[in-house]
């Protein structure tokens, strides 16, 4: 009996012998074993597949209730017969545009002051009014670069071209460099067609980022949610223990590994702050295994900085009560 091909080798085999030069499954899986290693390649987009056929079941939590589309139809159908859904939509689109502050004495004199603007959670394809309520709050924005916390996709599985589609032009009003991650919305199969459209995409990588003859350290980690393909040991393997380094993560839920690692600071997503809260922004789940207390916004593990954004898009449902959308400015300042 045969053995089935694997993921790489089966993509190969079924593309013609005139592949066209758009971005097919065989280029897709030529560029991803490139960039990525075979093993790697394999692996990450085997995963994948397994989750398609699935369906549900992987990750942190058995059951994910974005992949029971009948939930959401019900849960749809309740804020309509309470004569709240419309509300809720107008909510999902005001994004607004907040401000932290990173404090750290292992900051370089010469990065005081250096300003991240942070995007997470767009979910592109699930409200177009607040895609465009985020393009306008970053237009003219003055920061040094911009970094981007995953779940670009609305769906956990099936295409992704609606999703490169609302990328483009949101990304074109975003300055360089963009560092981005994946969360467990996403497939590895966007990493390409990202890096195309400029974003730097951080695998289990990291990049040095040098001004006035010193330098920081930009780390990031695949999802660590779902398909739990982190490895914070393989970003930090070449990061020198005495400089400042910064770690991007979809979930905060890692924050402790991040910490013992040696990050001074991690930015994140993944939450949405809860995205349908009770009146005081108490979430009703977090849909993360974290205390509350890191759910959104700034805090504090130790001597590492976090911070959790409530995500720029919405999940499940277009809707937002009691947790605004956001896109953040962090600054850096040396104690």
């Amino acid at each position: 009996m045969s053995q089935p091909l694997d993921p790489i080798r089966r993509a190969q085999s079924e593309a013609p012998a005139n592949a066209p030069s758009d971005m097919s499954d065989f280029t897709v899986a030529r560029r991803l074993e490139k960039r990525l290693g075979p093993v790697y390649a394999r692996q990450r987009i085997g995963i994948e597949e397994d989750h398609e056929a699935q369906a549900f079941g992987q990750g942190l939590n058995f059951f994910h209730i974005e992949n029971w589309y009948s939930v959401h139809a019900m849960m749809r159908l309740a804020l309509r017969l309470c004569g709240v859904f419309g509300r809720g939509q107008r909510n999902a689109a005001k994004v607004e545009l907040r401000r932290n502050e990173i404090v750290s004495r292992r900051l370089p004199a010469a990065f005081d002051g250096f300003t991240l603007l942070h995007l997470s959670d767009l979910h592109v394809e699930m409200s177009a009014a607040a895609m465009l309520r985020a393009a306008e709050l970053i237009e003219g924005l003055d920061y040094d670069i911009c970094v981007m916390t995953g779940d670009y996709r609305a769906r956990t599985f099936g295409g992704f071209k609606a999703t490169l589609d609302g990328m483009a032009p949101l990304l074109s009003r975003v300055k360089s460099p963009i560092y981005g991650v994946l969360g467990n919305h996403d497939t590895i199969k966007m990493t390409p067609a990202l890096e195309d459209l400029g974003v730097t995409m951080l695998l289990n990588e990291s990049v040095r980022i040098d001004r006035g003859g010193t330098a920081i350290h930009i780390g990031g980690i695949d999802d660590a949610h779902f398909f739990r393909v982190d490895n914070i040991e393989k970003v930090a393997v070449d990061i020198p223990f005495e400089d400042f380094s910064l770690l991007l993560s979809h979930t905060p839920e890692i924050y402790r590994q991040a910490a013992h690692a040696g990050f001074d600071a991690i930015l994140s997503g993944h939450t949405h702050g809860g995205q349908i809260c009770l009146p005081g922004g108490f979430p009703l789940t977090l849909d993360s295994v974290l205390p509350r207390a890191f759910g959104a916004g700034a805090w504090k593990y130790n001597e590492m900085s976090g911070y959790t954004s409530t995500g720029a898009g919405s999940s499940v449902l277009p809707v937002r009560f009691n947790c605004p959308p956001e896109v953040t400015l962090h600054r850096l300042r040396r104690e």
